[in-house]
């Protein structure tokens, strides 16, 4: 911690925090509670007092942590880590209690964007996605945003024009009109064998054996979720509702479906 001089061009050591065995990864500082919150490669995440440097708390995480948001109507942090996973502690003044975990992302969690009006918060990944969790809603929606062809490097949003702003490691900047009803993207379904056409999937021995048919691979309409083969997938399309900024692969009937609109 340092303190600035008024012209700018001195900082003075004030004290330090000996809060991690290794890498510091994010730090946050809340001038409400005076707490001084941070994250590390050790797989930890901590709490100190910004006026005495005292450890109030900490936490493991599953892996090493590099999101961090907090709210302070509510005490919740956020912490998202390499695993993908995002979790969610309830703190006190010198405890904490798990609240409970998000997953929904394929790769590590790069990012977090906490917004405390709408209460609704978004994660970015190194799978290149943007999720936002509407924990406000309570109904578990997740909604998911592609418009990244590398990994997502920083969130912030714009309360005002309620905008999230994206960057990427692609060297490209997106601007996400939050304002829009969106749709959440389907799970995807497990199937043994194309729910469209009926033909196994390669592992599905005893139907290829019946039917004396070669085993197919299986794909996913990113629609209606449906495992289907390639042949009944050979469309693609963009569905900027769904939050697919990219054409991505979709079953034949879908296709057909999708609205100039959509």
């Amino acid at each position: 911690e340092f303190i600035l001089s008024e012209d700018y061009n001195k900082m003075t050591l004030v004290k330090s925090y000996q809060a991690h065995q290794s890498r510091v990864m994010m730090i946050l500082f809340v001038l409400e509670m005076e707490w001084v919150l941070s994250t590390g490669q050790d797989k930890h995440f901590t709490w100190h007092c910004s006026e005495s440097g005292q450890r109030l708390g900490g936490y493991r995480t599953s892996a090493g942590a590099c999101g961090l948001q907090f709210d302070v109507e509510t005490r919740h942090v956020f912490v998202g880590d390499h695993s993908g996973q995002v979790t969610i502690l309830k703190l006190e003044q010198e405890s904490c209690s798990l609240v409970t975990t998000f997953k929904g992302h394929t790769g590590g969690v790069t990012a977090l964007c906490w917004d405390p009006i709408q209460r609704v918060l978004f994660s970015g990944s190194s799978d290149h996605s943007i999720i936002m969790w509407d924990i406000g809603g309570r109904k578990g929606t997740a909604i998911e945003l592609q418009g990244h062809n590398d990994k997502v490097q920083s969130l912030s949003y714009a309360h005002h024009t309620r905008q999230l702003i994206s960057c990427g490691a692609d060297g490209g900047i997106v601007v996400w009109n939050m304002d829009v009803e969106r749709q959440e993207t389907p799970e995807w379904l497990d199937s043994d064998s194309c729910q469209k056409c009926d033909q196994p999937f390669f592992w599905n021995f005893k139907q290829m054996w019946d039917s004396k048919k070669i085993g197919l691979r299986q794909h996913h309409c990113r629609k209606c979720g449906k495992a289907v083969c390639g042949k009944c997938s050979s469309k693609r399309s963009s569905i900027p509702l769904m939050g697919f900024e990219f054409e991505v692969r979709v079953c034949d009937s879908c296709h057909q479906s999708i609205t100039d609109q959509e």
